[in-house]
C-alpha cells in the first residue's frame, strides 16, 4: 500500500511538473513574436556614372495642406520636410570636340554641358508629419500623407531652382573643376558651357 501511494504521489508530481512546464512553454510561445523578412533582389539596370556633383542644397520646408469642405470639418496635414537637392555636370557628354587648344597649346578650352539637377530627395528619417486633423477615415489620412510627401519633393526641387542651384554649379565648376584640370594638364584652362 505504501509503495502504491508513493508511486501515485510520484505520478501526480510528474504530471503536475509536466503541466507546469507545458503552461510556461505555451505562455512563452504565445507571447513570443517572430518576424520573418523575405527578400528577392533583382537588379533592374546598371548605369555608368559620370556626373560631377558641384553643389548640394540642404533644405527644410514647413508645408501645410488643407482640404476645405462645406459641411464637414476641414482636413489638414502639417509636415516638416528635410531634404537635399544636388546639381551636377554630366561629364559623359564631354567629347573630343568639346576640348580645343589655342595659343600654341598653352590654353585649353573645355566646353561643358549645362549643369543639371542630379537628384532631389527627402530625408525620411528627419522629415515628419506633425499634425493631421479633421480626418474621419484612416484611408483619407494615408492619402493626405502620401500627397504631402509628393508635394514636399516637388517643393524642394522648385525651391532649389528658384535659388539658382544650376548657376551655383556653374560657379563651383570654375572654383573646383577648373583648378583640377589645370593641375592635371599643366596648362591654362578656360571653362565654357554649351548654350
Amino acid at each position: 500500500m505504501r509503495r502504491r501511494l508513493s508511486l501515485t504521489l510520484l505520478f501526480v508530481l510528474v504530471i503536475t511538473g509536466f503541466l507546469i512546464f507545458l503552461f510556461f512553454y505555451m505562455k512563452h510561445q504565445f507571447s513570443t513574436v517572430r518576424t520573418e523578412v523575405k527578400e528577392d533582389v533583382m537588379v533592374e539596370k546598371i548605369t555608368a556614372m559620370g556626373k560631377l556633383e558641384l553643389v548640394k542644397y540642404s533644405m527644410k520646408d514647413v508645408l501645410e495642406k488643407k482640404q476645405i469642405h462645406t459641411l464637414l470639418p476641414d482636413e489638414r496635414v502639417l509636415f516638416v520636410a528635410v531634404g537635399e537637392v544636388t546639381a551636377c555636370i554630366d561629364l559623359t557628354k564631354v567629347t573630343k570636340q568639346s576640348i580645343t587648344r589655342s595659343n600654341g597649346d598653352s590654353v585649353v578650352t573645355v566646353t561643358l554641358p549645362q549643369p543639371e539637377i542630379c537628384y532631389a530627395k527627402l530625408d525620411h528619417q528627419r522629415s515628419k508629419v506633425y499634425d493631421v486633423s479633421g480626418v474621419i477615415l484612416p484611408s483619407t489620412t494615408k492619402t493626405m500623407v502620401e500627397d504631402i510627401y509628393k508635394l514636399a519633393e516637388k517643393r524642394l526641387l522648385d525651391n532649389a531652382r528658384q535659388q539658382n542651384i544650376t548657376g551655383m554649379a556653374r560657379q563651383n565648376a570654375q572654383i573646383i573643376f577648373k583648378p583640377l584640370l589645370e593641375g592635371i594638364s599643366g596648362k591654362t584652362v578656360v571653362l565654357k558651357f554649351k548654350k
